[in-house]
Order: C-alpha cells, then structure tokens, then sequence
C-alpha cells in the first residue's frame, strides 16, 4: 500500500470529528503508574474543524480543548472540555463559523476591536500562581478550574494586559524565580517592536521591555537565562497592513524572505544597563525554542531549525505536512563580550521533529538532554503526521532513543517530561497516542530514559480525541 493511501483516510479521523466534553475514571489501565505519579497533566490543542458545512483551512484555526489526566493514589481521571472564548460561544449561538482564523478567511468575518484575530485559545496550558491558564496565539489568557476545567474568564495578570494587548502563546516559568515570562510583538510597518513581560507568582508585572525588531517578524516562541531573553528572528514576516485592508488571513499575509536573512537577538532581561544585540545566522526558520543557558562567558541557544516555515503545512485540513521541510535540532554558543558565534552544533536527525521538551527544573540552565515528536514518513508523498517520540542529546551529538507506534497510528501533544521529584534523572515522559482506524485514543507513559522499551504505562480512553500541541504538568 502506497504512503499517501496508508495516510489519506486516517488523518481525517484525528481532525474532522465532533468532540465531546467528558469526565470519568480510567478503566482498563494496563502497565505501571510510577508511585511518585501525583498530580495533573495538562494538554491543550484545536478541537473544532467544522461547522454548518464550513471547514477551517488550517491546525491553529480549531477552537481550543484542554485534557486533564489526574493522577492519585486511587487511580487517574480524565477530563476534556472546550475553553470557553469569545468565538466559541459566538459560534455557538450563531451555528457558523462568524471570525477570521490564522488560516481560514472568508466574506464578512470579524476580527476583534477590526484590529486582530478573535484567539481560540488552544496553544498551551500552564498551572501558575496558583492558576490553571490556557494560552492562544495572541491576546489574555483564560482561567479555568484546575479540576473541572470549566472557564472562569479572561486573565489580565490584575490590570495589566487589555483584550488587544499582544500576548504570545508560549509563557514560560523560571522554575528559580518562580516568575513568569511571556512576549508579544506589536506589529507596524515603520516601527515594529518587541515586547517582552515578566510577573511574579501572585501575578504582578515586574517589568515590560521594548526592543525594536527592524521588520514584522513572525514570533511564536522564545528562550531566557537567568539575566536574558533570546529570539530567533527568522525571515518569516507579517504583512499587517495587508492583514487590514483586505479579507485575508493571516497565512495569507505572512511572506517568506530568506534574502533578508535570520539574527538571534539577545537582550537583557532587567538591567537595562547590558545592551541588547543581534547575531547574523543562515536563513533558516525556528518555530520551537529548546532551552537557553549562560556559563563560561557566553550563552548557548537550542533551537528546532527548519530549511522553511512549518505553518504551510498545517494546512489544509486534514493534508497535513504532504510537504514537510527538513528540520534538526541546533546548539548555537555565543560570545557574549564579542557578540559574536563561537559554535554551531546539529544533530543529524532530521524527521521534521517538533513539540520539544526539557526537565523544567532546567528551563533556562545548562542541560543537554530533550524530547520531541517526529515523522517517520517524512520525505514520503502525501500528507503525514508525527508518530515517533525520541530523546536527543547534544552530549552525545544525536538521537540517544526513540518510540514510534505502528503505520498509521499518530503521537501528539508535546512530549512533556514529568521528573521524579526526589530524584529528576528518573521520569517518564507523556505523550497522546491516535489510532484513527478504530476511533480510539490513549495516553502512553514512557519511561523518558528508555523510550525503545516502550510504554511503561497505557491509558485508554472511551472516545477519541483531537491532536494537541502543548503540555505541562502540575505536581499535587
């Protein structure tokens, strides 16, 4: 059977289904849970394709689920609900899909305030400060209930953000500060800029930066150090005033430039006496940021580095990634009193990974081991999807292991790495696993150091789920 007839059917099982809101105990749980196990994980990602017989054109469109698995000494619960936004409920009422999406346009859509997208809300989810937030491309977060995971409503960090502040999807907490880092990029044709927050754990901003970016760039995720942020500005750039004067979508007013380059731009993160700087790299593209650290006298930026943008092939529903670019994960060592780059590391696998994940005890120190989704089928015809969790290691300089389910079974959701906490070189890792052919979804525990030996853990659920991006988890 040819790669394209072996994936047509089954990718649209994973993505044009009804959801369903539910909560129950697990039953048929095989394998072993390890005791230190307590607590939720968290993943969030688009669960709506369709409506009124109108499709969305692209991954990021779907309206946003949250799944909970927690896990206690009586066993685990799972929980799966649509975060309640603005556009759901909207659509809700109208039947029909009403707002433009970051790939899907059509005539008469809305925009909030005429000036931005009206976010779906399903890029991430994160327990913080005591709440439990899940985050969109753009715009405040939205609380939910830390059990139930019903919506509690928009979340200004008190008073801080308004409903048009920009607002990335890809918060990050220091796990040494306990503070929480995000940024948004206020886009203008003559003065683009970069804003970068950090609030403390009862929600108070700490400080705001502005950084010029010279061009409209395309940002979705970044990295820090205990005293910097890093952006990887690659020459994927926003058209905003095409976005505004015509009915188009976002994908359609994002332009691929590779003559102009890519910079890292390192900058401090609160004292404004350590000037900010670029670094000229090729022109590659990153979505993913692995992790940065300082040490020696210079800063080491992980990235997933991509030959193209990865977007393009989150559409059109569900012809996933019939053209995916190459992508490898990449170590950049830069000299911070020459501003200049010292080393540049790749790992030779290439299979279009993504979703990369570290200890987040790490996040922001020296580590050198990840975890990622990939695609075996890559550089086959046809559309695809992710079916293989690895480890890599820039201590070794490769792939130290890996898991890939069977031909035309999926992986998603980022590969969280939940450690031990009494000891975190012991942990498993949590991943979503689709077999499309009998509607079922599991989750799969790993042990995280022995990935080959397979799932330590198998969680099935009674009904399937959407493919979701991005994890956490929370310890009770």
């Amino acid at each position: 059977m040819s790669p394209l007839v072996d994936h047509a059917p089954l990718l649209e099982r994973c993505f044009l289904f009804d959801a369903v809101e539910a909560s129950y105990p697990i039953a048929g749980a095989t394998g072993t849970i390890p005791a230190w196990l307590r607590g939720s994980y968290y993943v969030n990602g688009p669960a709506r394709f369709e409506r009124a017989g109108q499709r969305l054109k692209h991954w990021l469109d779907g309206d946003g689920m949250v799944c909970a698995l927690n896990f206690t000494a009586d066993g685990v619960r799972f929980t799966n609900r649509f975060v309640q936004t603005t556009k759901l409920k909207e659509e809700d009422l109208a039947g029909r899909f009403l707002f433009r999406g970051f790939g899907t346009s059509f005539e008469g859509d809305r925009l909030r305030r005429k000036v931005m997208l009206e976010p779906p809300i399903n890029v991430s989810v994160h327990h913080w400060g005591g709440r439990l937030l899940a985050f969109g491309e753009q715009g405040v977060p939205i609380e939910l209930d830390a059990a139930t995971l019903e919506t509690k409503g928009e979340y200004d960090f008190n008073g801080s953000l308004n409903e048009v502040s920009p607002f990335a999807a890809h918060a990050k907490a220091d796990p040494v500060t306990g503070n929480l880092l995000n940024f948004g990029v206020s886009f203008s044709a003559k003065d683009p800029m970069l804003n970068v927050y950090e609030f403390d754990p009862a929600g108070e901003l700490i400080r705001r930066r502005r950084h010029p970016m010279g061009d409209q760039h395309s940002l979705h995720d970044f990295g820090f150090t205990a005293s910097r942020v890093v952006f990887y500005l690659s020459p994927l750039l926003m058209d905003f005033e095409r976005f505004f004067s015509n009915n188009v979508s976002v994908m359609e007013s994002l332009n691929w430039q590779p003559e102009k380059g890519a910079r890292l731009l390192i900058a401090p993160r609160s004292d404004k006496t350590i000037p900010a700087f670029t670094v000229e790299i090729e022109p590659r593209y990153c979505l993913h940021l692995i992790n940065c650290f300082e040490a020696e006298g210079a800063i080491t930026v992980d990235v997933l580095e991509m030959d193209a943008p990865v977007y393009y092939e989150y559409q059109t529903i569900p012809d996933l990634f019939s053209n995916a670019p190459r992508c490898y994960a990449a170590r950049y060592v830069i000299d911070l009193e020459t501003k200049s780059l010292l080393t540049k590391q790749t790992l030779p696998y290439d299979l279009c990974p993504d979703f990369p994940a570290i200890d987040p005890h790490r996040t922001g120190q020296a580590t050198h081991e990840f975890w990622m989704l990939g695609i075996g089928a890559y550089g086959e015809q046809g559309r695809k999807f992710f079916d293989q969790v690895v480890r890599g290691s820039f201590a070794t300089g490769d792939v130290a292991d890996g898991w890939a389910v069977p031909r035309g079974e999926y992986l998603s959701g980022e590969p969280v790495y939940v450690p031990n906490p009494s000891n975190h070189r012991e942990g498993v890792v949590i991943v979503q696993h689709l077999i499309p052919a009998q509607n079922e979804a599991k989750f799969e525990i790993l042990n995280a150091w022995n990935l080959a030996a397979g799932p330590i853990a198998t969680l099935p659920l009674n009904h399937p789920i959407h493919a979701g991006f991005h994890s956490s988890f929370h310890f009770a």
